[in-house]
């Protein structure tokens, strides 16, 4: 079932994120940065446990930003993470979103759903107000995809 994170749900989503980030699959996420971003999260959650995270983040008027799309290693390919992108979809364009766009790793996943690769250039706002700040600025190799909604 995929619903809005709660905060009892954070160390589920961190300990998810960072499995992925130790495979240089993703950026690892602080138990603070997921603290103050929790109401952007979407969880697939099934009993008690958390199986997939996404968030859909607001970085400008018209932008949006899909951060920390991960799925259990157990639950591949089972459209979980489809599922969780979709619906940060749906919350941006009720929201009326013109663009999102993601930072990842793995550009061929959202390529299957209509994003685009792009110059990161065209996100000064992000790059400024948060890449500045991560370890792997300037040298970093997650590339841009973007979508219209």
């Amino acid at each position: 079932m995929i619903r809005k994170a709660k905060v009892t749900d954070v160390k589920k989503i961190q300990k998810l994120i960072n499995y992925h980030a130790k495979r240089d699959k993703m950026l690892p996420r602080s138990l603070n940065e997921l603290y103050e971003s929790i109401r952007d999260f979407f969880v697939y959650a099934e009993g008690g446990n958390i199986y997939g995270c996404c968030a859909l983040h607001i970085d400008w008027g018209d932008l949006s930003e899909i951060k920390s799309l991960a799925v259990a290693p157990s639950k591949f390919k089972k459209g979980i993470g489809k599922k969780l992108l979709e619906e940060c979809m749906k919350e941006a364009k009720a929201l009326k979103i013109k663009k999102v766009f993601a930072l990842t790793y793995v550009p061929g996943f959202f390529e299957q759903f209509g994003f685009k690769v792009v110059d990161k250039a065209l996100l000064p706002h992000k790059i400024w107000s948060e890449c500045i700040k991560c370890v792997y600025f300037p040298g970093c190799k997650e590339i841009a995809v973007m979508k219209e909604t």
